[in-house]
């Protein structure tokens, strides 16, 4: 799918939301050109490195053209005045207020453009001036609370998971704005109508609590933090050493669970009765489920849990996830052959497929893309 051929994104943005934002429209047609300073996005200096690429650089700027120019100079700021003048999309991350110091504030786009701005906290607020990252977001939202470790203490999910979702969400907002534009432009030839820009502030706090949809809720709802659900849904080793992860959704899965774990006495013990039982009693019940799943070795559970149609599935490392059969059959990581860098496998994108298109090297297309829209160097 292509909707977005002939669209002109300029993509400002360093790190990861904005560019992944940026790098879902080029792969649905749109000419993306990234922007980036002469020492290049900081992306580019984090993750395995090589020939001025870096994997994290390449996942997010896939299928974009590159130009470097200096934004502390008056020329660079020229220059990237008129291409923001020019684009149908500008996407920029930087503090709040930033943007239209240099000469990229909304106010310097065509007058029917979409205006996407990426920071921490908001355009707006007390915080807005507070720097963010992944983590970081992590944490003020709660996600890092929920994710407790054996050891007690919070801990960060081990992905990118707050900027990634924080981009997925930028790109549909980007859609919505889009297809609203579009609808405009057919009744603005009914109605006269004057244009207008299409200014949307996503912010990495907002990204992260919408994964929080239920517990927000729930905790709004009750004035205090809810109970953890579906106990005793989790993780349990092997004799093997491996770990499986079951995940329980009705009581049913509780009863199928107890026979297949051929332990009939949690049954008749009351404080196992029902998921907020099972919740108030957690520490007396996890001992004895561990101690069962160390019996044997993960291979036999999954068959004995399967056979049930209960919801398992080993715990894989990555690596083990790309070897896995079903991932080579469905073409899950295709090969991306980046200059510099070599074949990287890429997830393909949900309901897109594979973006192998590599990404640009820094500065690559300065240049050309210059003189395609006219812009003196």
């Amino acid at each position: 799918m292509q909707p977005y051929r002939g669209l002109f994104v300029l993509d400002a943005a360093q790190g990861i939301a904005g560019p992944y934002c940026g790098m879902l429209l080029a792969a649905m047609g749109a000419d993306v050109v990234k922007l980036e300073p002469p020492g290049g996005d900081w992306s580019r200096g984090l993750t395995t490195r090589s020939g001025g690429h870096s994997v994290m650089s390449t996942v997010f700027n896939r299928g974009k053209r590159g130009i470097v120019l200096d934004l502390a100079s008056q020329a660079g700021r020229a220059s990237a005045q008129a291409l923001a003048a020019r684009a149908d999309v500008v996407i920029e991350a930087f503090r709040p207020g930033v943007a239209a110091r240099i000469g990229l504030g909304v106010e310097h786009t065509r007058a029917n453009a979409v205006y996407l701005s990426i920071s921490g906290f908001g355009q707006n607020g007390p915080y807005s001036e507070r720097p963010c990252t992944d983590g970081v977001a992590q944490a003020f939202s709660g996600i890092a609370g929920l994710n407790a470790g054996a050891d007690g203490a919070p801990h960060k999910v081990g992905t990118l998971l707050v900027d990634v979702h924080t981009g997925m969400s930028a790109f549909a907002a980007v859609q919505a704005a889009l297809a609203e534009r579009a609808q405009w432009s057919v009744d603005s030839r009914v109605d006269g109508g004057a244009p207008r820009r299409w200014v949307l502030d996503c912010s990495l706090m907002a990204g992260a609590a919408s994964l929080l949809g239920v517990p927000i809720a729930e905790a709004g709802l009750l004035g205090h933090m809810p109970a953890e659900l579906n106990v005793p849904a989790g993780c349990y080793q092997a004799s093997d050493g491996a770990w499986v992860m079951v995940a329980l959704v009705r009581e049913a899965d509780w009863l199928a669970l107890v026979e297949v774990l051929e332990a009939p006495g949690l049954l008749a013990d009351a404080r196992f009765a029902d998921f907020p039982a099972r919740a108030a009693n957690k520490p007396a019940l996890l001992p004895i489920l561990r101690d069962i799943f160390a019996r044997r070795p993960v291979a036999d559970w999954l068959a004995a849990l399967h056979a049930r149609r209960l919801l398992a599935e080993r715990v894989n490392t990555t690596c083990e996830w790309l070897a896995d059969p079903h991932v080579r059959a469905v073409a899950a990581a295709p090969l991306l052959d980046q200059p510099g860098l070599g074949a990287l496998p890429m997830a393909a994108l949900p309901g897109l497929g594979a973006v192998l298109t590599p990404a640009p090297g820094l500065g690559e297309h300065t240049t050309a893309v210059l003189a395609q829209f006219g812009v003196r160097a």
